[in-house]
């Protein structure tokens, strides 16, 4: 048996990748292992034996799949330009529609518990409980890193859903509010209003809103991301802009043509946060500051960097802040965070998580931006204490709010 779903790779896309090796180098699985199974080019290899029946879908085909990062990488170096992402995407729906055994539990994480808000608010809940208490060292040795990483949430600000504000001088945006990033990262969502309604824009978070999806599509639950990115689309209908405050969102939103048949109307006017901040700087409409703050190390999300070609936008929006940006790997490897990757590949995932952090440290810099919550809590997962770690737009409006209480 071949393949069996609608997401599957096409042969055209397969044929697309010339085996010219330049993925190599820029895969941080092929760095770690030195293995070809365990580059694009090898899994696109894989995958092209499936496709003509001399392999099938099966664990050991999973397993190969299974250890890729989905960091996207590969595609900015690709003189064919296979479009790596969304393959290894249907790839995985075919490995779970394949495979037998595959986890129930995932299912139910992507397909009923993220896109709930009651439920991610009642876990959020238990999260800031048991941080309060101490007792974060007991949850499952598998999850200890994302918790260990997370922010306190104890005295966050409220929810975002359901705002609606601002003069709508410069276009009317519609704000994913984000499943983990409205409960975990609720300051990310809140600076950004305050910053896109400063700009002229008028900003609803519309309360019909779920999960984008990202999450599911990458875990090859392809069903639930269709209906994600489904409500989705009836919810952000009619917006000038589309704007999401975490890079694997904005990058899903911006792929939306592939899962709903209305999706490219979405997917033309979604934007990344750091994008519009930056547009409004360059413009005008937001200021750039001149008081020297220090430096600010930065961490390029693979999925801004790579999959949206985003990466003078944080930079410019640091600098207007006031700071000196200090580069921490001109290759942008992947921290090892990528999505649940820490926790079904945690060996590989610590690997990359540490040689990340090394570099940072390496800078002598204990400030650092990040524009994506699974990387920001990598990073602070494989940190001190005294590192301080928070989105660039974050960084941005405390440099505002420092400014005017100082003037």
């Amino acid at each position: 048996m071949t393949w069996v779903t609608v997401d599957r790779p096409t042969s055209e896309e397969l044929d697309a990748c010339v085996q010219c090796g330049l993925c190599l180098p820029v895969c941080p699985t092929f760095k770690l292992t030195g293995r070809e199974t365990a580059s694009p080019r090898g899994r696109l290899q894989a995958m092209s034996a499936v496709d003509s029946g001399i392999f099938t879908v099966d664990d050991t085909f999973a397993g190969i799949i299974d250890f890729c990062l989905g960091c996207r990488a590969c595609e900015p170096v690709c003189p064919g330009l296979v479009p790596y992402g969304r393959m290894l995407e249907g790839v995985r729906a075919e490995i779970v529609s394949q495979v037998p055994g595959r986890q129930r539990r995932r299912k139910w994480l992507h397909g009923s518990a993220i896109p709930s808000r009651s439920v991610m608010r009642a876990g959020a809940g238990f999260l800031s409980l048991a941080q309060s208490l101490g007792m974060t060292g007991l949850a499952p040795k598998r999850y200890q890193r994302i918790i260990g990483g997370a922010r306190r949430l104890r005295g966050r600000p409220r929810p975002s859903i359901g705002h609606v504000g601002g003069t709508g001088e410069a276009g009317t945006v519609g704000l994913l509010s984000g499943c983990i990033q409205d409960q975990w990262f609720r300051p990310v969502n809140q600076a950004a209003i305050q910053l896109l309604e400063m700009a002229g824009h008028r900003v609803e978070v519309p309360n019909a809103q779920t999960c984008c999806g990202a999450l599911a599509a990458h875990d090859g639950r392809a069903a639930e991301a269709h209906r994600m990115a489904a409500t989705n689309v009836g919810a952000f209908q009619g917006y000038d802009m589309v704007v999401a405050t975490g890079a694997g969102c904005s990058a899903h939103l911006a792929g939306y043509g592939h899962w709903d048949d209305e999706g490219e109307s979405i997917g033309e006017v979604s934007v990344d946060i750091t994008v519009a901040v930056a547009r409004a700087i360059e413009d005008g409409r937001l200021p750039a500051l001149d008081t020297p703050r220090g430096e600010m190390a930065i961490q390029d999300p693979c999925h801004l960097r790579h999959a949206q070609g985003v990466t003078r936008e944080p930079r410019q929006i640091l600098e207007a802040s006031g700071y000196q940006v200090v580069e921490i790997d001109e290759m942008a490897f992947c921290c090892g965070a990528a999505g649940l990757y820490t926790t079904l590949q945690p060996e590989a995932a610590a690997q990359l998580g540490n040689q990340k952090a090394d570099q940072i440290r390496s800078t002598g810099v204990t400030r650092v931006a990040s524009a994506n919550p699974g990387c920001e809590m990598q990073l602070r997962s494989y940190l001190e204490d005294n590192y301080e770690i928070a989105h660039p737009v974050e960084w941005y409006l405390a440099a505002l709010v420092e400014e005017s209480e100082e003037g």
